[in-house]
C-alpha cells in the first residue's frame, strides 16, 4: 500500500465505497421492480439483514424475494476478519499459509422472473493479508461481472460487452481482452462443455506487482467495475422486463437455472472460500435461484431459440469483433 495514506485509511475508503455501491445497486433494482407491475400493487423491496462474524467483522445482506420483475436477488456486503486463510485462498499464494487477513466486498446475483431478462452476477472485493512472519501486508483486488441469459438478444450481449470494454479502456489497451478471456475461462462448466453465460469481466490478484498500478488505481478499477454493472444491466431490464413469455419458456428458464446451481456448487471459488472460511452460509448460498429444475437428456428442437442458446451463445465469442 502507498505511503500517502495508512493501511487503515485505505481500507476504510474501500469499505465506504462498497457500502455506497450496495445501496445504489439496491435502489436502482428497486426502481426496476417498482416500474415492473401493471396493476398498481405495491412492489417488493430489499430487506436488510445485518450480521456479525465470531472471528471479527460482519456484513449486511440485502435480499429481495417474490417480486414482479425480480424473483430473487441478493446484494451482499461483507467485511470479515480471518484468523487463518483457508486452502482456497492460499492455493495460489502458498506464502500466505496460516496468515491473518481481512476480506471485504460486494457480491450480487439477480434472478429475474421473466425468462427474457438475463440472470446477472457481479462481485468486487479486496483482500489484505498479514503474513505470519510479520512482513508488510499483501493486498489484492478481484471481481467482475457476467451475464447469463436464457433467451439472449444479440444487441443486449454486444451492449453488455461494450460497457465492459469502455470501462476498461482508461486502464490499458489490453485490459478488456485479458479480463474478458479470463471470464470465459472461469465461468465454464467443464462437465457440460459450455460457458455459464455470455461472459463479461473477471479479474483477480490485481495489485502493484501484477499490474504496475498503485493501490489508488487498482481501487479506481474496482469503482469502474461496480458502476459498470449498473450501466450494463439497467438498459436490459428496461428493454426486456415487459416481454411476454409462455409457460414453456418459463419451464426452460428453470431448466437452465439448474446449470447455474451446478456451477456454483462445483466450481465457484467464492462459494468454496466462504464455506472453507466458516462464512455465513445464508449469505454464501443466497446466489441460488428460488426455483430450478433438471431433465434427463433434454434436447431442444434444432433451430429453436432454446437450441440457439447453447449452439450460438454459450461459447467463448468475440462479441465486439476485436479478435479477442
Amino acid at each position: 500500500m502507498t505511503q500517502t495514506a495508512s493501511v487503515s485509511e485505505q481500507i476504510q475508503n474501500v469499505r465506504t465505497f462498497l457500502l455506497d455501491l450496495q445501496a445504489r445497486i439496491c435502489s436502482a433494482l428497486e426502481a426496476q421492480e417498482a416500474a415492473g407491475g401493471t396493476d398498481g400493487s405495491s412492489h417488493a423491496k430489499f430487506i436488510s439483514d445485518g450480521w456479525q462474524r465470531p472471528e471479527g467483522g460482519g456484513g449486511i445482506s440485502r435480499v429481495l424475494s417474490d417480486g414482479v420483475v425480480i424473483e430473487k436477488g441478493g446484494v451482499m456486503f461483507s467485511h470479515i476478519h480471518i484468523n487463518k486463510l483457508p486452502a482456497s485462498a492460499t492455493e495460489r499464494h502458498p506464502q500466505l499459509a496460516g496468515a491473518k487477513a481481512q476480506a471485504m466486498g460486494v457480491s450480487l446475483v439477480i434472478h429475474p422472473k421473466n425468462p427474457h431478462v438475463p440472470t446477472s452476477h457481479a462481485n468486487v472485493r479486496l483482500f489484505v493479508a498479514t503474513p505470519a512472519d510479520g512482513s508488510e501486508p499483501i493486498w489484492w483486488f478481484g471481481g467482475g461481472f457476467d451475464l447469463t441469459p436464457i433467451y439472449p438478444v444479440m444487441s443486449d450481449v454486444v451492449a453488455w460487452h461494450r460497457t465492459a470494454f469502455d470501462l476498461c479502456a482508461p486502464f490499458g489497451d489490453d485490459v478488456y481482452t485479458k479480463y474478458k478471456t479470463w471470464c470465459d475461462e472461469y465461468f465454464y462448466l467443464k462437465h457440460r462443455q459450455e460457458t455459464r453465460g455470455v461472459g463479461g469481466l473477471f479479474y483477480d490478484d490485481v495489485n502493484t506487482h501484477s499490474t504496475g498500478w498503485s493501490f489508488e488505481r487498482c481501487f479506481a478499477f474496482m469503482q469502474a467495475v461496480g458502476q459498470g454493472y449498473l450501466d450494463g444491466i439497467l438498459p436490459i431490464f428496461e428493454a426486456r422486463k415487459h416481454t411476454p413469455y409462455t409457460k414453456a419458456q418459463r419451464d426452460f428458464q428453470l431448466y437452465r437455472r439448474g446449470r447455474y446451481v451446478e456451477y456454483n456448487l462445483v466450481y465457484d471459488r467464492g462459494t468454496l472460500f466462504g464455506l472453507q472460511s466458516n462464512g455465513r452460509t445464508e449469505s454464501i448460498l443466497v446466489s441460488m435461484p428460488p426455483l430450478a429444475s433438471w431433465a434427463y437428456r433434454y434436447e431442444p428442437p434444432v433451430g429453436s431459440a432454446e437450441y440457439e442458446l447453447t449452439n450460438t451463445f454459450l461459447k467463448p465469442t468475440d462479441w465486439l469483433g476485436l479478435n479477442v
